[in-house]
């Protein structure tokens, strides 16, 4: 078994866990492709499920058969004490493990939607948490694929992934290119392209909801400044959750929920 007990913060087996932030990860030349964080046994067994690799796994005794049982002998097993493994990662590691995933290689939009009737775009979102509850959503409510612009958060940031339970391995998603570029590889797909925001000449959900709408991409906003002009010039509807007591509008998070929920239900 590649079971290796290690007793000092400072072992260089250990790099990918101390010395390297999720971004840096993301950027490292070997392996080609980079690397990400998996936290907890769930989250590995949901990417493991995906067919993503494991480069090695950090574990407390305690959690070692939990390790074993994912891993078997795909990967190197670093058992360390728990003061250890919080001398590493600069805070206590309270699930007990924690896996150095290799990066995989991301398929085109093309590929992404071929299928989709269901489709979720993420513009510029920069909080980890509100990427990881969107892609929640997008799981728990039937959307097939989400698609996130260039500024956007990573999905893989370990927060993310946390916060998602890692449905981010769980839903199907890629990168999509700035617009205006990105709307006629929505369009060639048969995609409505719905942008979620305050205008006046907004329909609201639930009216869009029962145009009978075959395929549809929701387009949602960073918090504050919302969807770009680009993504507003790009879409062919504009939709609004009609809202009381004062308040205009929904954390992206909760926002995606209501509206997944409405459009899910009309396409079932």
């Amino acid at each position: 078994m590649p079971v290796i007990p290690l007793d000092a913060a400072d072992d260089p087996r250990l790099a990918d866990y101390r010395d390297l932030t999720d971004v840096s990860l993301r950027r490292v030349s070997e392996p080609a492709g980079g690397l990400y964080i998996a936290e907890s046994a769930k989250v590995l067994d949901r990417a493991l499920r995906a067919g993503h690799r494991p480069r090695s796994v950090l574990v407390q005794e305690k959690f070692l058969d939990d390790a074993l049982a994912l891993v078997g002998e795909d990967a190197e097993i670093y058992v360390v004490p728990a003061e250890v493994a919080e001398q590493v990662t600069g805070y206590a590691v309270h699930r007990g493990l924690l896996a150095s995933m290799h990066r995989p290689v991301l398929a085109s939009v093309e590929e992404v939607v071929k299928d989709a009737r269901l489709v979720v775009v993420l513009e510029d979102i920069v909080d980890h948490t509100n990427i990881g509850a969107a892609f929640r959503s997008a799981a728990a409510l039937g959307a097939d694929a989400v698609l996130v612009t260039p500024r956007c958060a990573d999905p893989l940031y370990r927060r993310s992934v946390r916060v998602s339970m890692g449905t981010v391995f769980q839903v199907p998603w890629t990168r999509l290119p700035e617009w205006p570029r990105a709307k006629p590889l929505l369009q060639e797909a048969g995609l409505h392209l719905a942008a979620l925001a305050l205008s006046e000449d907004a329909v609201t959900l639930d009216a869009f909801s029962a145009a009978g709408h075959e395929r549809v991409a929701l387009l949602l906003g960073a918090e504050g400044d919302g969807l770009s002009r680009g993504a507003l010039a790009a879409a062919d509807t504009v939709v609004t959750i009609p809202m009381a007591g004062g308040v205009d509008s929904l954390n992206v998070a909760a926002a995606s929920a209501v509206a997944l929920w409405e459009l899910g239900r009309a396409l079932r």
